[in-house]
């Protein structure tokens, strides 16, 4: 451990831990987990629709429905549900605490993904879309909960790496989903097969999480002494705990907030586009077969989990060992995730099918420095309110949300035929307008100092004052 001063609270030591691997680390496995079995089930259709409109499947048992023109706004329908819940999320799970929100979640999506091939049957194209505006529903809780959580278990100099080992789950996700979805697609199992192994994954996991998930170190049966007064000592834990009100107005007028807002809603465009439709480009413009196109989709996802575990001890270092403040790590970490992406994304348009290394080493260079808003404005919501993550993520992603349904839906205005390069042509040089653009205000406007209103209803405040250390101190306010 860097040999840093810790935030304490007064009259108090801090305890050491002594073992290094603690109650803690078990809860961050839980949440990055519960990441890896939900992101897969989200972006197994983005392969898995290929197969479900293919008019000749491996096996002639296997149902298809060539005669589905509408397949943009099934990948997409996933988002409606998403968005409406998001706000309301982080609210349930800051007042009542977030694990049986997140139980609930993981129920209710396990059970619609083992319905889609049922759904598809019966009610066609309209059935799946049905299922998944479910699942979003549902998954609108996923980040507030989870970001609710570690901002309880998280000591404040490990935010980075915590950050990137919990939203690393997303990146083993996709990486696990698109080959494996394409392994089981393109055999006589069917895609079907899919959706019957995420969903039961989904469900087996759940009574794991139920058993061993805690919504704070209060609250664990298991913790020691030693390891919960470590934690409370290292993070505002004994004022996140009280049921302070929502700052709605301080929120809403505060730049920094909308640095995120705006940054999540360049990222969500670029991320999701890309997640939903490469295996898209891959089919139509270069000509992979289904096994090819999902082992070469998932590669850029492999970079984005490599490029996660990467950064983040790099910001965490440059923080402890006072190169950088925590703002300015912030804004170069984020920067790296906007900046490269749109470059990659504009080259990118300029390649054609006989250059399949190049198209395939820009797609995993745009998808993988992505990795980098794990230091930047995703880890930010703590930075600025640890008493409203699970609020400020969820009105973020209700923003991003928006986003995440027009960039998929962006390739259908573009052109209806995928094989035309100058409808992805169009789709590329978008997003990268949008990731500059975004990356730009957040550089502007972003901060890494926690806000006043944080607790604006106590009298005694603890924040970290960024002039007088540029670590996580937490001060007391007079």
């Amino acid at each position: 451990m860097s040999d840093i001063k810790l935030p304490i609270y007064e009259d108090e030591e801090v305890p050491k831990p002594r073992r290094w691997f603690g109650v803690r680390h078990f809860q961050f496995f839980l949440m990055s987990f519960t990441l890896v079995i939900f992101f897969g089930m989200r972006t197994a259709l983005s392969v898995g629709i290929i197969a479900m409109i293919d008019k000749h499947p491996p096996d002639p048992s296997i149902p298809t429905y060539p005669e589905w023109k509408d397949t943009d706004t099934v990948l997409s329908s996933f988002f409606w549900g998403y968005l409406v819940t998001q706000v309301i999320a982080g609210q349930l799970s800051e007042y009542f605490g977030p694990k049986w929100f997140l139980v609930a979640t993981m129920l209710l999506g396990s059970l619609f993904n083992i319905l889609i091939p049922v759904m598809a049957s019966c009610w066609g194209s309209g059935g799946v879309m049905l299922c998944r505006v479910v699942q979003g529903l549902a998954q609108g809780f996923l980040y507030p909960c989870i970001l609710n959580i570690v901002s309880k278990w998280t000591p404040a100099f490990e935010r980075s790496r915590v950050s990137a080992f919990v939203y690393g789950g997303a990146s083993v996700g996709i990486v696990t989903s698109m080959p494996l979805t394409g392994a089981i697609a393109g055999s006589t199992w069917g895609w079907p097969v899919a959706c019957y192994l995420y969903g039961g994954l989904g469900l087996l996991w759940t009574g794991v999480f139920t058993i061993f998930a805690a919504n704070s170190p209060d609250t664990h049966r298991w913790i020691s002494e030693q390891e919960k007064k470590y934690i409370e000592s290292t993070t505002c834990l004994k004022t996140c705990t009280k049921k302070i009100p929502t700052p709605w107005k301080s929120m809403f007028t505060s730049l920094p907030m909308w640095a995120i807002f705006i940054a999540s809603c360049g990222s969500s465009w670029g991320s999701f586009t890309l997640m939903t439709e490469i295996p898209s480009y891959m089919d139509n413009i270069m000509h992979f077969n289904i096994n090819e196109n999902s082992q070469l989709s998932a590669l850029p996802y492999i970079a984005l989990l490599l490029a996660g575990i990467i950064g983040a001890p790099i910001a965490d270092k440059l923080i402890t060992s006072n190169v950088l403040s925590i703002g300015t790590t912030r804004k170069i970490f984020n920067s790296l995730a906007s900046f490269i992406p749109a470059i990659a994304l504009i080259v990118l348009g300029f390649v054609d099918n006989a250059q399949k290394e190049l198209a395939i080493g820009l797609l995993v260079v745009a998808v993988g420095t992505n990795a980098w808003t794990q230091c930047g404005y995703l880890v930010n919501p703590i930075d600025l309110s640890p008493n409203h993550a699970g609020t400020i993520t969820g009105l973020v992603n209700c923003f991003s949300t928006i986003f995440s349904i027009l960039g998929p839906l962006s390739v259908g205005f573009f052109g209806d035929d995928k094989k035309d390069t100058n409808v992805w042509w169009n789709v590329f040089r978008t997003a990268a307008g949008i990731y500059a653009g975004c990356g730009l205000f957040y550089v502007l406007f972003s901060s890494g100092k926690t806000q006043k209103w944080n607790d604006e209803a106590e009298d005694e405040k603890r924040f970290p004052s960024e002039g007088d250390s540029k670590t996580d101190i937490y001060v007391i306010d007079s």
